[in-house]
């Protein structure tokens, strides 16, 4: 059993979707070469839909600190979490402008890629797994896994979640492998690119449950 992050999400419809499931946290991402960017408006309007009802999440990739200002000005989302290669000092600098805290993405493919998780724990309010994406992909999105299974009894200062290639049908075996408290969704849950389907949202959110 895990709280869940439905993320990527684009619609009105998806955002209540994720809402009625019970997902804790909704993300919104915020980085034009992803199909699931949004303008400044549209992040707004999503955000506002979602307030008070979920935490919500802006998502950033090497984001310089106006876009991070601007963001935390006109949306005011719960969390901001980064998404690309930022430094643990830039993960810093970037902590002023989050509400409730900052998450802090990292890209794991094989068990030794957990040790740079030291370096953010003193920085980031949560940390997020991911697998590493292809040479030429996106940061994340790529529904791509790792081995949950190298999480299994690892400890970290901070509260983390498992994403990466997670869906409906993967979800419950995802969380016994990992031991995983916190999960992630993007495509798992999509009709197509940027498209949440919010039947499947439904599922996942009922598989976080078993």
């Amino acid at each position: 059993m895990a709280e869940a992050k439905i993320c990527g999400v684009t619609t009105p419809e998806a955002v209540d979707a994720a809402l009625a499931g019970g997902a804790r946290f909704i993300g919104f991402v915020v980085y034009p070469k992803s199909p699931r960017h949004l303008s400044r408006d549209k992040l707004a309007a999503l955000v506002e839909r979602a307030r008070g009802r979920a935490e919500t999440v802006a998502v950033t990739v090497d984001a310089d600190e106006e876009l991070l200002a601007g963001i935390a000005a006109y949306a005011r989302p719960d969390w901001i979490q980064l998404h690309g290669s930022e430094s643990p000092g830039k993960t810093a600098q970037a902590r002023q402008y989050a509400g409730r805290g900052l998450i802090k993405a990292l890209g794991i493919a094989r068990s030794a890629d957990l040790a740079q998780a030291a370096a953010y724990e003193p920085v980031a309010d949560m940390l997020l797994f991911d697998a590493k994406p292809p040479p030429d992909g996106l940061p994340g999105g790529n529904a791509l896994a790792f081995d949950w299974a190298i999480l299994a009894g690892q400890r970290f200062s901070r509260p983390w979640f498992l994403s990466g290639g997670l869906n409906p049908e993967n979800v419950a075996e995802a969380i016994t492998a990992s031991g995983a408290a916190l999960v992630d969704v993007s495509s798992g849950v999509e009709a197509a690119p940027g498209l949440k389907d919010p039947s499947r949202i439904a599922q996942f959110l009922a598989a976080t449950r078993v």
